[in-house]
Formats: structure tokens, sequence, C-alpha cells
């Protein structure tokens, strides 16, 4: 019988929701703007626009951003904020991250202050 290792400290505060590397980059792209044209979006995070589709649903069914529709002139148009849910989500989901860097830093600081243990001569 084997016993997983416990998570790294700080990842249990991890987001699934935004555990993603795609939805992290959504979340952290609106984080800084009001409100952007889906299109931006898409472009910055690099994906397609079905990719993004899928990303956005999943952020909004938890509640992290807010998908308006619209039109500019006779082309429609979407738009797509982070809700003030979305905003405290992503920043305790990069706090945890922080921690576990910090954790990791820690313990490689403290495994290289620790001397060796005596080795035997090699005969």
């Amino acid at each position: 019988m084997t016993t997983e290792p416990p998570p790294p400290s700080g990842a249990a505060a991890l987001d699934e929701a935004l555990h993603n590397p795609t939805r992290l980059a959504v979340a952290a792209f609106l984080y800084a703007c009001d409100e952007a044209e889906f299109a931006a979006v898409r472009d910055h995070c690099q994906v397609s626009d079905s990719v993004l589709s899928k990303t956005a649903s999943a952020l909004e069914a938890v509640g992290y951003i807010e998908v308006r529709k619209g039109h500019v002139g006779k082309r429609p148009r979407t738009w797509l904020s982070l809700t003030g849910t979305g905003e405290l989500a992503l920043e305790q989901h990069i706090a945890a991250l922080q921690g576990i860097v910090a954790a990791a830093q820690d313990a490689g600081a403290s495994a290289q202050a620790r001397p060796a243990a005596p080795r035997a001569p090699l005969s």
C-alpha cells in the first residue's frame, strides 16, 4: 500500500478553475483591464476562437468572468470582463503559487546549509 506525499505547501489553496494555463492567462489578462474584446483576449493568449470560447464558458460558469454581447455597427462583438469574485480568486491563486515557490526556495536553502554526512572511504 502506497501513500501519496503531501502536496507542496500552498497547493491546497490552488483554484482548480484557474489551474488550467489558458484559464489563468485569460483571467490575468482581464485582471489588467475593465473589459476586453474577445479578439484581443484571443490574440493575447494565442488561442483559437473555439478554445477561448470554451475557456470563457468555463470561467463564466464559476462566476469568474462576465460575457457581454453586442454590436459595433452591424458586426456582432463579444466582450469579457473579470468579476469581483474572479479577481479575488486570481489573487488567491497567485498567492498560493507564490507560497509554493517560497516553500521550495526555503527547502532548497536549508538543504544547502546542512553539512554533508561523512562518507565511508572507498576501498
